[in-house]
């Protein structure tokens, strides 16, 4: 319920309003023109505002710059009985939202309130979204502590105060666009578009089309003129995922907007100026597409001004248990579930699984087993064969030695292994299962303790 506040120092205008605004099912706040309304303006809640401009005791147009300064998406209406065009001016200049005459016509006030509060809501459902996207593409929402990913934030951070174009490059869910709109989000170009675009998705004429717009009749179904992407990224950033596979003659006409940042539309004679920056990704070698001639020379050097390489998830296995904490928690949360918790053994095998389609792989997973998991415990159980191998750790077998390899983490694994497998073969008998292992019984004990293993059959 929206509620209202009214300012007036004459009773009656005070009880009509009050009447009417409540027939119209909204909450009604009143105050008679003291100075006790700055407090109210302060410390109460309310959608909307009506006042006096002219009362004894306050002065309306105060009481307009105070909600303005407490409360900015407020919408305020100012009444007076004093034809005076220089106050509405004024009253308008401060930020009210309209003015109106006394006697007012009732039906007048209620299209005014109605259109307010419309207002107010558009208002703050716009700061919502804004914020919300900002938060979705902001520097700081980028997961990693690993080497690699604080490199590229520190590079993130550099590249983001230019407007030099940048090519980011990288497996296949490693965060490119991500990266991209990070870059966007901290620059200079924040509040204005970004435009995205995969050129994989597309063929060449329609890849066209949406790159540069049409002009009518430039060909079937060009009923109308249209702009492009370009254009609509006017003074922002366009992102040109997947670049590597845009066709020769696409390329040619890209090179000839970062050259001379003019476009033409299809069917079109006019150069139209863009002011955009030029953001493009790939997941392909484009030196090697080069040399197959299947991509050209001098756009590369156009779009490679500066390199961003996204780092591959089995590179930055630090990275992995953050990443687990942040999808369960935003998942979790987005289908009203408690957030769950993972077994060791279950955060093992996703630290080792090899990840070839990266966080985007890594992510699906953990939004799956929030969906379909029904234990707040999640299991190895619950997880795709080919990751739960990967977990495992064959006895006596070496790891693979790679960058952000944890020997505590291993050595633990391994004991847990082997304990597991004296445990089977003793068939849960513990003095058998120290002498398999060669340990002291009271060793034993504390070790089946620290890596909580329960002989088969025993109690919880």
């Amino acid at each position: 319920m929206n509620t209202i506040l009214i300012v007036d120092d004459e009773r009656s205008i005070l009880e009509l309003l009050s009447v009417i605004l409540k027939k119209e099912g909204y909450a009604v706040l009143v105050n008679p023109g003291t100075p006790s309304i700055y407090e109210d303006i302060e410390q109460k809640e309310f959608d909307l505002v009506i006042s006096d401009i002219k009362m004894p005791q306050v002065d309306g147009m105060e009481v307009l710059r105070r909600v303005k300064a407490e409360k900015p998406t407020v919408p305020v209406i100012m009444i007076t009985a004093y034809a005076s065009v220089k106050q509405a001016v004024e009253a308008l200049r401060l930020g009210a939202m309209d003015y109106i005459m006394k006697p007012f016509d009732i039906e007048e006030i209620k299209v005014l309130v109605a259109n307010g509060l419309e207002h107010r809501r558009l208002l703050e459902e716009n700061k919502i979204l804004k914020q919300a996207l900002r938060e979705e593409t902001s520097f700081e929402n980028m997961i990693g502590k690993s080497r690699p990913m604080q490199e590229v934030f520190t590079l993130i951070e550099k590249v983001a105060a230019t407007d030099s174009t940048v090519l980011i490059t990288g497996e296949s869910g490693t965060g490119k666009e991500l990266a991209a709109r990070a870059i966007h989000a901290n620059s200079r170009r924040r509040d204005r578009a970004f435009v995205s675009i995969n050129c994989a998705a597309l063929p060449e004429n329609l890849l066209e089309s949406e790159l540069f717009g049409h002009v009518k009749g430039s060909f079937t179904g060009a009923i109308s003129d249209k702009k492009g992407m370009f254009e609509t990224a006017h003074a922002g950033t366009i992102f040109l995922d997947e670049v590597g596979e845009t066709s020769p003659w696409t390329q040619v006409k890209l090179f000839r907007v970062l050259q001379e940042r003019m476009i033409r539309r299809v069917g079109g004679n006019e150069e139209i100026p863009v002011n955009v920056r030029i953001i493009a990704a790939t997941n392909q070698n484009l030196r090697k597409r080069i040399e197959e001639g299947k991509f050209r020379e001098e756009l590369f050097y156009r779009l490679n001004v500066i390199s961003v390489d996204m780092p591959p998830l089995r590179r930055r296995p630090d990275d992995i248990p953050l990443l687990i904490q942040h999808f369960l928690r935003k998942h979790c949360e987005r289908m009203g579930r408690k957030i769950k918790r993972l077994t060791p053994e279950v955060t093992t095998a996703l630290t080792k699984y090899s990840w070839p389609g990266n966080v985007r792989e890594l992510e699906n997973i953990i939004e799956r087993l929030c969906a379909v998991e029904e234990r707040e415990t999640i299991t190895a159980e619950s997880l795709p064969d080919d990751v739960v191998e990967a977990g495992r750790v064959p006895v006596g077998g070496a790891p693979v030695l790679l960058p952000g390899f944890d020997l505590e983490a291993h050595l633990d694994q391994v004991a847990q292994a082997y304990l597991k497998e004296a445990s089977e073969k003793a068939a849960g008998n513990m003095r058998r299962m120290a002498e398999l292992l060669g340990v002291s019984y009271r060793s034993l004990r504390y070790l089946m303790k620290k890596y909580q293993i329960r002989r088969p059959g025993a109690a919880e």
